[in-house]
């Protein structure tokens, strides 16, 4: 068989088995002396071993590679040397020199200009629904047989390190798929080099394919781990010359025919898609499309594996922020997406907030609640437990909130330190803790979100709030017959208001300008009149405006902002838009003194104005405020039994607003019928309390306990929740402090509802059997009869 027919053969291979039954005939399966060592280094496992953690996420490493190989193939076919001066400086740049695309972003190509575009790229299903193979296939740079081993088959080299227009940077992004690709973990590359390349180099191999398979080899002769190898018989890279292979798909359901002519096809086989091994339309069209949120050039998904019915079997991804500006009106909440202007040590973050409509968040984001991208590409994300947090406080909204923070400004040094090298996790560390300090302020104090917040509450909760009072009997009572409960909560029981605030405003009267005519300072702050800040304080001012919510963050002709201080820019600040009102929270510089005016100076511009909107205003610094309440001044301080004097702050045992779920609503909870209780953060410094009253075990005691009234059972399991619920709080608070806010707290509400969903079988009829229990006069107990 020669390498033309071999190499076909291989590419039709759907299963493990075949492969190896194909290299077992040509004697090359059980041959140690056909294969090298992947990236020449035996030990390559140590790097290969720590990618992705997840199949998706290793196979958009892939994805990504042959968006680099497009923009190289457009860089180096132009004489232009991808290192040098005249190189693009960025993957936008590149998109707008090499392909024309108005400030390098797909959202101002239309669906048909994507589609052609996106003809480069191909992600193509193929095999079995069970066990699909996947194909990565690209019009790009190719490589040549003799080049296979520097590139494609390298690992830790500097290939595209000094390259500033492509997103790999780590020469190993690409080995993530390999631990996902079935038991013996093969890939199949086959490769040329694009004809307007080889045409400018001096290779001898520069006019044919070459093709390898990669495979997993076990431990042997001591070693502690396995190791990756590719087949090279004789130390060469299989290679035939030749025109166009039918690699391309096919029409459905055809998974080849087309002819592929230059390029890479990488191919691999049983890959271990878990959960996503739907048609490839669906769901990993939808979970790559968060991974890839502004990828820089669309991909075409085919859908090649027989057994499926529909209209269409491929379609064109282009990123989450194009499909959701597609999708935005039946999906979002009016107003949003909103913008926001981050700084963290001197870097500049875009943050741009999506809410869903009600139910409409799924096909979006699993448990992504923040994401953190460069370039287009998701790096890291915190999960929507986020959202949860005391110092956020929009429980309300964490099913369908979703942030995304653009880091592409980030310097090289920061990128490292928050993100791994395997772009799917964010190293801990005082980086991504002053990061997330800076969300939940801006999360917390947003307008839009709060009032969207209040008015999803009520929709929640309004007419469902049972009489608070018997409850706040009941526990009233169980303080007084309890000293140890009672010297907790001294004053006793109090019931808050549930709507504290006026009904939220929807935000659908605003229509925000495309382009705004003006961008006022609200208030006048002149030097002999100018705004106090403490120097201990971070100063906050606010400007009126016409402009859209999302003036600042959206892909096309997004506003700028520039802040400076007598005369030096400055970037610790955060700065907000909501309906016709922006909030800009400024850090004080660190050199100030006590006494000093500073001379600020804020710039607003776009692409529609000849000279840019310019507020000034002065800041006296003031001497430090306490950051926490003062002792008391020359009032007499109530009387304390503390040996050191301390006042003993009294405390109020807050009712919570209580509302029974009953099975109708339980996929609104995501209830089943062995939960119990869920508890939900109303961002005002309380909770709200939801009570499964269809509980499995509740009716099971209803139905079998006929002696007991089923009211009265009612009330034993909803009154013994809550102040399960509540002891929980009351120990979280106790550990953190008040509002003190550290990784326990953003789980301590799930720990709610596992908990009472444990209790829950044993809650009533322990309440029953404890209160039978009698002592006799020797000291035994025994069961009252």
């Amino acid at each position: 068989m020669n390498n033309r027919a071999f190499c076909l053969q291989l590419a039709y291979c759907e299963t493990e088995k075949e492969v190896i039954n194909l290299l077992t005939k040509q004697r090359w399966w059980d041959n140690p002396n056909a294969w090298r060592y992947f990236g020449n280094n035996e030990n390559n496992f140590a790097t290969i071993g720590n990618q992705q953690s997840k199949p998706e996420g290793a196979l958009v490493e892939k994805l990504v590679n042959s968006v680099d190989a497009m923009l190289m193939a457009e860089c180096i076919r132009r004489g232009i040397d991808p290192e040098g001066s005249e190189a693009p400086k960025s993957i936008t740049n590149a998109l707008v020199k090499f392909f024309n695309i108005y400030e390098g972003k797909l959202s101002n190509l239309n669906p048909k200009e994507r589609g052609r575009l996106a003809e480069n790229i191909c992600l193509v299903a193929t095999g079995s629904k069970t066990n699909p193979c996947y194909s990565v296939i690209d019009k790009g740079e190719g490589q040549t047989p003799g080049r296979m081993p520097e590139t494609l088959l390298s690992i830790g080299k500097s290939n595209k390190l000094r390259i500033s227009f492509v997103q790999g940077k780590f020469n190993m992004g690409g080995t993530g798929v390999f631990q996902f690709c079935g038991k013996r973990n093969l890939q199949l590359i086959i490769t040329k080099r694009h004809p307007e390349i080889s045409k400018l180099e001096k290779d001898d191999s520069k006019h044919k394919w070459g093709f390898t398979i990669i495979r997993r080899e076990d431990p042997s002769s001591g070693m502690k781990s396995s190791t990756y190898r590719y087949l090279a018989p004789c130390g060469e890279i299989l290679s035939f010359e030749g025109d166009g292979l039918p690699l391309l798909p096919g029409n459905y359901p055809e998974p080849y025919g087309g002819i592929f002519e230059w390029g890479t096809f990488i191919k691999l086989y049983e890959y271990q898609m878990t959960g996503l091994k739907t048609n490839i339309l669906f769901d990993l069209y939808n979970r790559l499309s968060l991974l890839m949120t502004q990828i820089a050039l669309p991909i075409r998904f085919y859908e090649r594996r027989q057994g499926y019915s529909g209209h269409t079997f491929e379609t064109t991804l282009s990123g989450l922020t194009v499909r959701l500006d597609e999708d935005r009106r039946d999906n979002l909440e009016e107003g949003f997406p909103t913008s926001s202007k981050l700084s963290v040590s001197g870097q500049k973050m875009n943050a741009s907030i999506f809410v869903f409509k009600k139910g409409q968040s799924e096909k979006y984001t699993k448990d992504e609640g923040i994401i953190f991208t460069i370039n287009g590409q998701t790096h890291g994300h915190l999960s929507k437990v986020f959202f949860s947090r005391h110092a956020v406080g929009m429980g309300y909204l964490s099913d369908s909130l979703l942030v995304m923070v653009d880091c592409s400004e980030f310097d090289g040094r920061t990128r490292e330190d928050l993100f791994m090298n395997s772009r799917d996790r964010l190293r801990s560390g005082e980086l991504r803790s002053e990061i997330e300090r800076k969300l939940e302020d801006l999360l917390k104090n947003h307008q839009g979100l709060r009032e969207l917040r209040e008015r999803r509450r009520r929709e929640e909760i309004e007419n469902k709030i049972g009489d608070s009072k018997p409850l706040a009997d009941v526990i009233e009572n169980i303080l007084k017959r309890s000293p140890a409960l009672s010297k907790l909560f001294l004053e006793g029981v109090r019931i808050p208001n549930p709507f504290k605030f006026e009904k939220a405003k929807t935000g659908e009267d605003y229509q925000g300008r495309r382009f705004p005519t003006y961008f006022t300072l609200v208030g006048k702050y002149p030097v002999e009149n100018p705004k106090y800040c403490p120097i201990n304080g971070r100063l906050r001012v606010q400007f009126k405006t016409d402009a859209e919510n999302d003036y600042f963050s959206r892909g096309n002709d997004p506003g700028t902002f520039l802040l400076k201080v007598n005369g030096v820019e400055i970037e610790d600040y955060s700065l907000n838009l909501w309906n016709g009102y922006t909030n800009l929270n400024i850090g004080l510089p660190s050199n100030i003194r006590v006494g000093e005016i500073l001379h600020f100076e804020c710039k607003v511009n776009d692409i529609s104005r000849v000279e840019p909107f310019l507020n000034e205003f002065y800041v006296k610094i003031q001497p430090p405020i306490e950051k926490y309440p003062s002792k008391p001044g020359n009032r007499k301080p109530p009387s304390s039994d503390n040996k050191d004097g301390e006042v003993e702050k009294k405390s109020y045992l807050d009712i919570p607003p209580v509302i029974e779920v009953r099975r109708e609503e339980w996929s609104t909870h995501s209830f089943n019928e062995k939960s119990a209780l869920k508890v939900v953060d109303n961002g005002e410094d309380g909770y709200d309390f939801f009570i499964n009253m269809d509980n499995i075990y509740l009716l099971t005691e209803q139905k079998g306990n006929t002696k007991v009234d089923p009211k009265l059972l009612d009330a034993r399991y909803k009154y013994g929740l809550v102040l399960i619920g509540i002891a929980f709080l009351h120990d979280q608070k106790s550990r953190n402090g008040k509002n003190h806010n550290d990784n326990g707290e953003e789980d301590i509400l799930n720990k709610i509802s596992c908990a009472t969903e444990v209790i829950s079988p044993i809650l009533l009829p322990m309440i029953s059997a404890l209160g039978d229990l009698e002592i006799e006069e020797g000291g035994e107990i025994y069961e009252e009869k």
